[in-house]
Parts: structure tokens; sequence; C-alpha cells
């Protein structure tokens, strides 16, 4: 079954024959003691929302559909799922190996981890050979990946970092955001828990917030009973929307994609333009490591540039754009354009900063399903007023 069928037709079904899924927005149900009781598909007792929720299953096993997997979990954000991620695998004298280059409250929340409880982390140049060195050489109780870095878009070789899988005694998280299990599947290569964060495409019209992890059903429960505890389930309302919003997810990334390498094309030609980080252009080093992994023939919805001018030039740009709004976050509906170096990647260390190529020029681009040549005239005129 493909992906577009999985998205639409997978983890619903109803006595009374209604197509479209119910909120369950109750808090409570009858309960009375366990025999009896109603039980969700993974057989946990459907008594009180903070535990489990219907609303929370329907997504939960279209998101394991779609990314091959037994099981997944929804929360309340990405990082609350990072964060329900770092409860369950660490512990006081835990050593953590991360990416140099990733979501900068990633980075922030393990190193306020290690301040407040002595865990150990490593952070190491995004590329499969730095990861794999790490992970031969020493020993990590956890390791943290993204699948595609934010902000430059260096693309991560995953099939072979899943050939070492099973040699290693480390639990490897893969941040599969930017890619979206429409591009990539790291189930396919071994990996055990896949993380995304919801707001972003799988919802995908910058109106919600979530984020999700699907794995192997032995590693879902143990992240259930620590989401119970914690309490940062997604809301049903939140479920809903990106329930909603995964029916048209493989077309929006088709047409993001598209849209996103016309731009790159346009601003690589450009006399204005210093740098465009896309791995969909020939020339981009990530090129062919995206066409060998990659599910699809193209290469996600984000791109970043960097203006010729100085950063008062770049904000002026900024400013000078009419359809595509100055904003953080991506994978909406809507193109929005970011300054990285103040927002997503604020909490990365100025000189991996400097090493990772994120100056503070570099703008990131999450384009949208406008029509491709207003976004290109857009991005023309404001550039002919710096």
């Amino acid at each position: 079954m493909g992906d577009s069928t999985k998205s639409i037709n997978i983890g619903y079904t109803d006595e009374f024959g209604s197509i479209i899924p119910p909120i369950y927005i109750s808090s409570i149900y009858k309960y009375i003691d366990e025999e009896g009781s109603k039980k969700s598909d993974r057989n946990i007792t459907i008594k009180y929302y903070r535990e489990e929720n219907p609303s929370l299953r329907i997504l939960e096993r279209v998101l394991s559909s779609l990314e091959n997997t037994e099981d997944s979990l929804v929360f309340s954000s990405g990082m609350a799922a990072i964060s329900t991620i770092a409860m369950n695998f660490l512990n006081k004298k835990s050593r953590v190996l991360l990416l140099k280059e990733m979501y900068g409250s990633t980075i922030q929340l393990f190193e306020n981890l290690s301040n407040k409880f002595g865990i150990t982390i490593k952070k190491v140049f995004p590329s499969d050979e730095n990861i794999i060195k790490e992970l031969e050489e020493n020993h990590y109780d956890l390791a943290i990946i993204e699948s595609i870095t934010n902000p430059t878009l260096k693309v991560i070789d995953i099939s072979k970092i899943g050939n070492i899988i099973k040699r290693v005694d480390t639990n490897i998280i893969i941040d599969n955001t930017f890619a979206t299990p429409i591009l990539l599947k790291p189930s396919r290569y071994g990996f055990k828990l896949i993380l995304n964060s919801t707001t972003k495409y799988l919802s995908g019209h910058n109106d919600t917030m979530g984020g999700s992890i699907s794995g192997e059903s032995n590693l879902i429960n143990d992240l259930w009973e620590w989401r119970r505890l914690f309490g940062n389930i997604q809301q049903p309302f939140e479920a809903y929307l990106t329930l909603r919003g995964i029916k048209t997810l493989p077309l929006r990334i088709k047409q993001q994609s598209e849209n996103a390498l016309a731009i790159s094309e346009f601003l690589i030609d450009n006399s204005k333009i210093n740098r465009v980080l896309y791995p969909g252009l020939k020339d981009n080093e990530y090129n062919k490591i995206a066409l060998n992994i990659f599910e699809k023939p193209y290469f996600g919805g984000v791109l970043s540039f960097e203006l010729k001018g100085d950063l008062n030039q770049t904000k002026e740009f900024l400013r000078n754009l009419k359809i595509i709004k100055p904003s953080p976050s991506l994978g909406g509906t809507e193109s929005i354009v970011t300054l990285p170096s103040i927002t997503a990647s604020r909490y990365i260390d100025e000189n991996d900063k400097k090493e990772l190529g994120i100056s503070e020029k570099l703008i990131r681009l999450s384009v949208g399903l406008e029509d491709i040549d207003d976004l290109i005239n857009d991005i023309e005129q404001a550039l002919s007023k710096i």
C-alpha cells in the first residue's frame, strides 16, 4: 500500500460507518476495574485521557503505518517527545552523542541536563563517518541525529549508520522532521526509534503543536509509561488536525520540493546571492546521498541561502518580501523565512556555527504551496531593493 493510500485510509474504522474520525474530548471513561473495561488496540485500559485517548490512537496508527514501525506515541510538542526520550534512556553517568548542527533546543536540553545531572555530551560534525567512528570507538547510552540537518541541509547517509546499529550498544534516535516518512523511512535501515515534530510537515498548516515517536513496541511501551507520568500527551483536537493534515502530506511534500528546487536554481544564478544550500541541486555535496536513500526523487521543501551583502541588507531583504513571511518554524502551506542564527540555531556554540557554515546572514526558507512564479517574483523584487 502506498503512502497516499495509507495517509487517508489507515487507522480508523467505526461501528456506525463514519468516514471521518470523531474527536474524543472526554477526560474520563467508565471504569470499575480492569475486568470488562474498554481497552485500546495495544491492550491499555481507556479510563483517563492523560494515559490513553482514542483520537490519539488513530493518529498513532497512521504514523506507524507511514514509518513502517510497530507502534507510535504522540506528544504535546516535539520537545516533549525528546524530553521523554531523555528521561527514559539516561542516568546520572550517561554519555550522549549529538550533532554539532541540529535543532538548537535539543542541544540546549541536553546541555542543561549535563549541567544538572552530570551527563557527558559529545557533539560531532554531522557526517556518517564521524557518527560511526564515535559509536564504534566509544560507548554512548544515547545518540540523537537528524536525517537532514537544520539549517544547512546536510544529509546524513543513514544507510551506513544502519549497518552498525546491531553492533553497538547505543540507543540511536533519528529526528526525521525535515525529511518526513514520505522522503525517508529510517526503519528500513534498522533504526528502532524515529522522532518527528508533527508541528511541521506532518500537520502542515502552522496551526498545531505536537511531536511523535515511532518504533518497536517494547520501546514504545517504556516511553508510554513516561508520557503517562509526565502528562505531556497531545490534545485530542491537535491530534485530529494533525491527522487531517497528514492526508495531504504526500502531495504537499511533492509540490513543496518542486518549488524549493525551482527557487534554488533561480537563486544560484543570481548575482546578489553568495551561496545556496539545497540537496536537490546537482552540484550540492549531499545530492548523491539523498538520491541513494530518499524514497522519492525530490528533496524536501527547505533551502538555505546567503546574500553577498551584510546583515543589515539581509534584514532589509526580509522586510522587502511581500508574499513570503518572516517567521520561525517550517513545513506549512505558507512560505516563511527566518535567520537561523537568532532562532533555531541560537543555542549552537559560536565556534561550531563557523565550522558548520551558519553565519548571521544565513537565511532559511521553508517553501509553501504558493504559485512558484509568485514566489520567485517576490524574491526577485525584494533583492532588487538592496
